[in-house]
């Protein structure tokens, strides 16, 4: 087999819809949108959702339940690999992983997960830490200070 003698599969290509052409094609003249009216102009159509006046279904359905979606707590994450950079002994905080640049912006706070190996004994200070992180930089000797 050759790279020339290679076609796609059968079926898996169509040709293009050449909309606006005579030739027999079936679809010239008004390009197989009918007669005038607003769908037949050029951006015309009604945007999604719209039902003709009639009060659409997103607007007659009950809207339901509780939503906390304005108080949700967002926390900027990051790993236990990530803490490697620092040498033994330092104190890592969120001030000075956004200076360092590991973390783009705090958002409500900052967490460390477990993902990774630590090799230094550090004490990083952080708002949440996950247990496997928490349990990692102790066993190392750390400490992991919750703000």
């Amino acid at each position: 087999m050759k790279l020339h003698t290679m076609k796609p599969q059968e079926g898996a290509t169509f040709t293009r819809k050449r909309v606006g052409r005579g030739n027999g094609s079936g679809y010239g003249k008004t390009s197989g949108k009918g007669q005038k009216g607003q769908n037949a102009r050029s951006g015309g159509g009604v945007r999604p959702g719209f039902e003709g006046g009639q009060l659409p279904l997103y607007r007659r359905l009950p809207k339901r339940g509780f939503t906390n979606a304005k108080f949700k707590v967002e926390y900027a994450v990051i790993n236990l690999s990530d803490l490697n950079k620092f040498e033994d002994g330092a104190v890592v905080t969120p001030e000075l992983l956004k200076e360092m640049g590991i973390l783009k912006n705090q958002l409500d706070g900052v967490k460390v997960l477990g993902n990774g190996i630590l090799e230094k004994k550090i004490t990083v200070k952080a708002h949440k830490f996950s247990k496997v992180a928490q349990e990692q930089i102790e066993k190392l000797g750390g400490k992991a200070e919750v703000i």
